[in-house]
């Protein structure tokens, strides 16, 4: 299927590894022009090179931002020309209980996880707007939904970020620009691969006796009971940046295994 991108130019925040990488190559390869982004040049080269190594045509090239800070995206919007994509993946996790989650902590996964794609998203819907066509996407999670008790701080910024989503799509109602969120289930990043791998470790477990046990016990409502892939999330969220999913606006899109029962 084609999904018409070739002459689009797209963004993808924290995207040098996990869903943010599987994004940015999805992106590349339906011929899009894409941005990748991180926090360090180091790691953007890296990715920028890991791309043109599997798309040999690849239009890619890095931004190294900071977007957790303001200045940091007022910068990046600076360097970056006209986008008709915004994907704002840029996240961090951490469990933690809620009695040791300080004032600071609470913060900082806002600032992060929520205003960074606020900010962002204030700077290019201007522009989609005026040229009548536009695509911007939250990646959140299903901790939106089932608010995790071991990082409730995190959860709450997945649910701010589908209100934000929805509320901006309401100001683009009657144009060409669309936004939506993407609910994502526990997916083995870079991250959450290397998480894994420790609580293992300390349980005596291996990697795979552990993914059992926490969709025994954690997320026992899975359909898939195992860890998505990143690519399996980055096809859904491509999907919504393409022409092909117009009717798709204001949508909290679930790609999260079959994790949330409810059918609405």
């Amino acid at each position: 299927m084609d999904l018409m991108l070739k002459e689009k130019t797209a963004l993808v925040t924290g995207s040098t590894a996990g869903i943010g990488f599987a994004i940015a190559l999805e992106l590349t390869r339906e011929g899009a022009r894409v941005f990748v982004n991180g926090r360090t040049g180091a790691r953007v080269d890296a990715a920028v090179a890991r791309i043109g190594q599997v798309v040999p045509d690849a239009r890619v090239a890095g931004i190294a931002e900071d977007l957790g800070t303001a200045a940091g995206c007022e910068r990046l919007v600076h360097r970056l020309p006209a986008v008709d994509i915004l994907v704002n993946n840029l996240g961090i996790f951490e469990p933690k209980p809620f009695a040791q989650i300080a004032d600071a902590d609470w913060l900082r996964f806002f600032e992060v996880n929520v205003m960074s794609g606020v900010r962002l998203s204030r700077a290019c819907l201007p522009g989609m707007k005026q040229r009548n066509w536009g695509r911007i996407v939250f990646i959140s999670s299903e901790s939106a939904v089932h608010i995790p008790a071991e990082m409730i701080h995190y959860g709450m910024t997945k649910t701010a970020q589908v209100a934000v989503a929805r509320g901006l799509a309401e100001t683009c109602a009657g144009t060409g620009v669309t936004v939506n969120s993407v609910l994502a289930g526990p997916t083995a990043s870079e991250g959450v691969t290397t998480f894994v791998a420790e609580l293992a470790r300390q349980q005596n477990l291996t990697p795979a006796e552990f993914e059992r046990e926490f969709f025994n016990s954690v997320r026992p409502t899975s359909l898939l009971r195992r860890f998505l892939q990143p690519e399996e999330v980055a096809r859904v969220v491509v999907f919504a940046c393409s022409p092909a999913a117009s009717a798709i606006n204001g949508a909290a899109l679930r790609a999260e295994g079959g994790v949330v029962k409810a059918v609405l």
